[in-house]
């Protein structure tokens, strides 16, 4: 449809697109959360104040996948690429200590899932909603917001030489 092309013969630039996609998919995120922080509130699973804290971090948990997902999405030559990133998402929905603690694993395949992103916004999330504070949580945020950065800028620099060119 050439709707980023269109969009580019306006004075906006590569970056301001990127942006405002982001943008856009965290709003959607926020609104999914804020329901399912409202029925965890109902259902007694969570305190009121402990998920006004957490929605935050989910917002930070939704910027940092969003700027990844744009970076990898510049990278998909066809349709079928879409099938790997299936399943490297499948991959960390199981290994990302959500299910199980990830002291079960073995040492190297712990450090593993420690290098990952879903396991920093899950245990950030957890923390949160579960009222257990500590230093490790700021360790958390600033991995997902270094990805959140990384993502953008990448992203940024794709567009600008695939539309720009």
């Amino acid at each position: 449809m050439k709707t980023f092309e269109a969009v580019l013969a306006t004075p906006v630039r590569p970056i301001e697109i990127a942006v405002g996609e982001l943008v856009w998919a965290i709003v959607r995120g926020s609104l999914y959360t804020v329901i399912f922080l409202v029925v965890m509130v109902v259902m007694g699973l969570v305190e009121p104040g402990w998920a006004l804290a957490a929605f935050p971090a989910t917002v930070l948990v939704g910027l940092a996948f969003g700027g990844l997902g744009m970076a990898v999405s510049t990278l998909m030559r066809g349709w079928q690429d879409f099938d790997l990133m299936g399943t490297g998402q499948f991959a960390l929905f199981l290994f990302s200590g959500t299910f199980s603690p990830v002291q079960g694993y073995p040492v190297g395949v712990e450090v593993l899932i420690q290098l990952t992103p879903l396991y920093h916004a899950v245990e950030l999330v957890r923390g949160l909603c579960m009222g257990v504070l500590g230093w490790g949580l700021l360790g958390h945020a600033a991995y997902l917001v270094v990805l959140a950065g990384a993502g953008v800028w990448f992203a940024s620099r794709r567009l600008s030489r695939t539309l720009c060119d």
